[in-house]
């Protein structure tokens, strides 16, 4: 019991690395955004927002996916979506790194425990079920939450059309979609209060 408790302790270490593994977000306060405060909020979205979903949702493996998911970014970073767009050797290494990374606490933790990390972060990466399609959209709609929040000057350009294409994230979820275009209406209001053209935006995503 005592070596298992110190494998558990070991990945609890790892993921201390969160608090000061920074994000491409700023608060409201002008201090840069940490992971495990992007998972903390992810968190209370997925909290908040469970009695709004169509479907029923098993929030007990719901939360796990979300807490574990971010926990590879302690040994392989956090990357960016805008960097990896377009650019498909990146998205490989990600890929490649977060996988390592995940294998690594895998192997740590050991046993039963072990596969069960393992397996919720590859449920959330393959987004096959209702759980991981939601963990996935309160992910994406909390980067666009946090980024509302923040002065807009520390938004760049692409960030403008990001703003603009989160559907393919709430889909498969009407209520879902009620509030991406709510936090997207904040969005284009921020963005048209700072002089920005947001119908030339959707103009170009669409052309």
């Amino acid at each position: 019991m005592q070596n298992q408790l110190l494998k558990v302790l070991e990945v609890i270490k790892l993921g201390e690395k969160l608090k000061f593994e920074m994000r491409h977000s700023w608060l409201s306060n002008g201090r840069q955004e940490s992971v495990a405060e992007h998972t903390w909020m992810v968190s209370l979205m997925a909290l908040l927002i469970e009695p709004y979903l169509t479907q029923k949702v098993d929030s007990s493996r719901l939360l796990k996916m979300i807490i574990i998911h971010d926990l590879v970014e302690a040994e392989a970073g956090d990357i960016p979506a805008f960097d990896t767009m377009d650019n498909d050797k990146l998205k490989k290494l990600k890929a490649e790194k977060e996988i390592k990374a995940i294998e690594n606490i895998r192997d740590t933790l050991g046993n039963g425990l072990g596969e069960e990390v393992y397996n919720l972060w590859f449920e959330f990466e393959n987004k096959n079920t209702y759980e991981a399609k939601v963990a996935n959209a309160m992910d994406k709609l909390e980067a666009q939450i946090q980024h509302n929040e923040a002065d807009i000057s520390t938004w760049i350009e692409i960030e403008h059309k990001m703003s603009f294409l989160m559907d393919k994230h709430v889909q498969f979820d009407s209520n879902l979609k009620i509030f991406k275009d709510l936090i997207e209406q904040q969005a284009e209001k921020k963005l048209k209060d700072a002089g920005i053209d947001t119908e030339k935006i959707k103009i170009n995503i669409k052309s």
